[in-house]
């Protein structure tokens, strides 16, 4: 399991092949912009009690060398992720 604070390399040789790489763009501060946003996002969702088992955060960068950040959930804490965005909405009156 690759998580927010691993390096992010598990598996990213295949994505290496995926997209187009294109000449003066900067992939490397894109994967660390990427990197620390899993992070952050990794720490959020301890904070509010999602399982790390569940998780798998992984940093990228997009054909541009923006920042991407791939994230992965078991269904269990899919579920968790729902309504914890669904409970948030409606403490901001955005429930629908």
């Amino acid at each position: 399991m690759c998580g927010p604070r691993d390096d992010g390399f598990e598996g990213e040789a295949a994505d290496l092949e995926v997209g187009i790489w294109v000449r003066g763009a900067d992939y490397l501060s894109g994967w660390r912009d990427a990197r620390e946003a899993a992070a952050e996002l990794g720490d959020a969702l301890s904070l509010v009690g999602v399982e790390a088992a569940g998780v798998r955060l992984r940093a990228a960068s997009g054909a541009d060398g923006s920042g991407v950040v791939r994230l992965e959930l078991s269904a269990a804490a899919a579920r968790e992720v729902a309504m914890l965005a669904r409970v948030t909405a409606a403490r901001l009156g955005r429930a629908g």
